[in-house]
């Protein structure tokens, strides 16, 4: 609910309230955010020695202020919430409250993905005091998931054009009394490792400027209480619904005010606004619980299946999969296919996933992306007679944003290729431009010929490096690139998400090079590591469900010795692991014996019963090595010392 009384704002979910004033100086001043039965409010600003007062009234000093959006040059020196250049060249912005409005709608965002479903919706009407310059905040409230979403929109009515250095998704100015940030850092195969730090009189910051919302660093962070355990105390979850270059900030300067940020990263950003056109920045989700981790967790699980995650697999039951990768890598021969595909079937797996080496001549990762023809070489009759052959749902692996140098397509379109002299290469492949639109349009024709061809039920689609050498040859602004860049893959996700409804697609960028809620909007499920060792992935299981629900985790059984770190670990517990998320296996169902494959067989048979309760219970943790999962009925534990006696 959203109301507006004596200048107050008062956003209400079931058991939050949001409030905020407006001040006579057409300022926004935040109070209060947290339980709603224990409304107390901040107090106000003051004066402190140097600190610059706002205007001769000298009775407003924004540096001491709480405020819902930061401004540069009047004085506020945390983080700003928006900086730009003015048309006359100055830096100095200063946005005033003009007039609001409550409505609500489902979020429609222009070029960006966002939540589904019915909200309301409240928007404030800012202007820039000396220019035509107007600043939309929205707020989105989420009533029964206690979830709120904030984004902000930039239009420019001046003839000149301004060009905008940074503009934030959500502000947060809060209290600290010794409040503990904390976020989840990492690198390739090693995902997700829960980072936390004190929030005292110091800036902190979680960002990307990879190209991608990064292993490097996840864009879900948490602000809590110092005393917060997993039930108890007071716990803010943040999240953005976007997969490129983010920034969350934490900005102490005077004692116990402090300021949280989160957005797109500015770093290496400007993005020029003409007359009358507008900048949209991507949805921030926030939520707030009081009993502890575990119930903000409930708040944000339940927020992604009910207003992220779309489509046919929003609640479906997701199919237990055998992926060739770990079996064959690109050793892919038509007879081993088949021979895995009916022992998988015996064993009662629903889904036979084709990965790399199909297309091309692609013997390796040097060659052919972008030469998305099957392989007759190695698949005499095609993609839709090896389908029709394996007799089980089919699915295929792609990475349609990638080109090899060695390949037909960058023959015959170098132009379509990110690139710069001397250029620095990753997994020996490069960027395509997405942000061309003549190349986007060509990916949506050959993905669909691909899919249409296969007669695929799933997708897994990869991204295997960062970005280097950023440089699009289509569009000159280079600093508009990265966003740019996902505003196509954007509309490319989205026409392709239209056009086959009822493909299940699973991102994938060298594992969770890509893990976020933009990806999450099109995709309903993400590989979350190339790491499938089982001690590795019960310890990313457990960060990841902070933020995120189990049903979009993919989670394998895998050989052993595990292929990345060389350690071996019963089948049983590998099973254990892998059965809290979207189940799969990836070996050589060939090489284990008859009593592992009626282990598999056996395991395969629970996942089915409990598949329900596994993807879409309650999931609770106590610590790293105990959690469980609930629908109310019934209980499924993880107990680390039981599973390993």
């Amino acid at each position: 609910m959203i109301s507006f009384d004596n200048k107050q704002f008062v956003i209400s979910t079931d058991k939050t309230s949001y409030v905020f004033e407006l001040l006579n100086t057409g300022h926004l001043r935040h109070l209060y955010y947290g339980n709603k039965d224990d409304v107390s409010f901040i107090k106000p600003g003051w004066d402190i020695g140097d600190t610059i007062a706002y205007d001769d009234n000298k009775k407003l000093f924004l540096e001491s202020e709480l405020l819902e959006v930061s401004t540069c040059g009047k004085g506020d020196i945390k983080e700003p919430f928006i900086e730009l250049i003015n048309p006359d060249g100055s830096l100095t912005s200063d946005f005033l409250y003009k007039s609001h409005s409550v409505d609500k709608c489902e979020i429609k965002l222009h070029n960006l993905p966002s939540p589904h479903g019915e909200c309301e919706h409240l928007c404030i009407e800012l202007k820039d005091y000396h220019f035509e310059i107007y600043l939309y905040l929205h707020f989105y409230v989420y009533e029964k998931e206690d979830v709120i979403c904030r984004n902000a929109v930039l239009v420019n009515r001046e003839k000149e054009d301004i060009v905008l250095q940074k503009l934030m998704s959500l502000q947060l100015d809060f209290e600290n009394d010794d409040m503990i940030f904390t976020c989840f850092r990492g690198s390739w195969a090693n995902e997700m490792h829960k980072t936390s730090s004190i929030i005292n009189q110091i800036k902190l910051v979680n960002s990307s400027n990879v190209g991608s919302s990064s292993s490097r660093a996840n864009p879900f962070v948490m602000i809590s209480s110092k005393d917060a355990n997993e039930d108890n105390g007071d716990v803010y979850g943040f999240n953005l619904v976007y997969s490129g270059n983010h920034y969350e900030a934490v900005d102490t300067i005077i004692q116990n005010r402090s300021r949280f940020v989160s957005g797109i990263n500015p770093d290496r950003f400007e993005f020029e606004i003409k007359n009358k056109e507008s900048f949209e920045s991507p949805i921030a989700v926030m939520t707030y619980s009081d009993k502890g981790f575990n119930g903000m967790s409930s708040n944000m699980h339940d927020f992604i299946n009910r207003h992220i995650v779309r489509g046919k697999y929003q609640y479906n039951r997701r199919p237990i999969l055998i992926n060739t990768w770990e079996a064959f890598y690109f050793d892919i021969e038509e007879r081993k296919l088949l021979e895995l595909a009916r022992k998988a079937k015996d064993l009662g797996i629903e889904l036979f996933v084709l990965d790399d080496g199909w297309f091309g001549g692609r013997n390796d990762a040097t060659s052919s992306l972008g030469d998305w023809t099957c392989d007759k070489n190695k698949i005499p009759g095609g993609l839709r007679k090896l389908n029709e052959d394996i007799d089980m749902n089919f699915g295929i692996w792609v990475e349609p944003e990638m080109v090899n140098t060695d390949s037909d397509l960058y023959r015959k379109h170098p132009e379509w290729c990110v690139e710069y002299d001397h250029h620095s290469e990753g997994r020996n492949q490069r960027y395509l431009d997405l942000s061309n639109d003549e190349l986007v349009d060509y990916l949506i024709e050959i993905m669909s010929s691909v899919f249409e061809e296969s007669g695929c039920t799933y997708v897994k689609w990869d991204l295997n490096r960062i970005m280097s050498d950023l440089y699009s040859k289509k569009n000159k602004r280079q600093m508009e690139f990265v966003h740019r860049y996902y505003l196509g893959f954007y509309r490319l996700c989205e026409t392709l998400n239209k056009r086959f409804p009822d493909i299940l697609f699973e991102g994938c960028s060298g594992g969770g090079n890509r893990f976020d809620l933009g990806i999450l909007c099109y995709f309903p499920q993400i590989w979350a590591s190339d790491n499938t060792d089982a001690e590795v992935r019960r310890r990313m299981l457990y960060s990841y469900s902070y933020g995120y629900p189990v049903s979009c985790i993919g989670s394998h059984v895998s050989a052993c010795p595990n292929h990345q770190t060389g350690r071996t670990f019963p089948l049983g517990y590998r099973y254990e692991v892998a059965k809290f998320g979207c189940l799969g296996y990836e070996l050589d169902l060939n090489k284990l014996s008859e009593e592992e494959l009626n282990m598999v067989k056996e395991q395969i048979k629970d996942f089915k019963e409990n598949r329900d309760v596994l993807m879409y219970g309650r999931f609770y943790r106590t610590d790293e090595k105990h959690f469980k999962v609930s629908d109310g009925n019934k209980e499924i534990s993880f107990d680390y010392n039981l599973i390993n006696e």
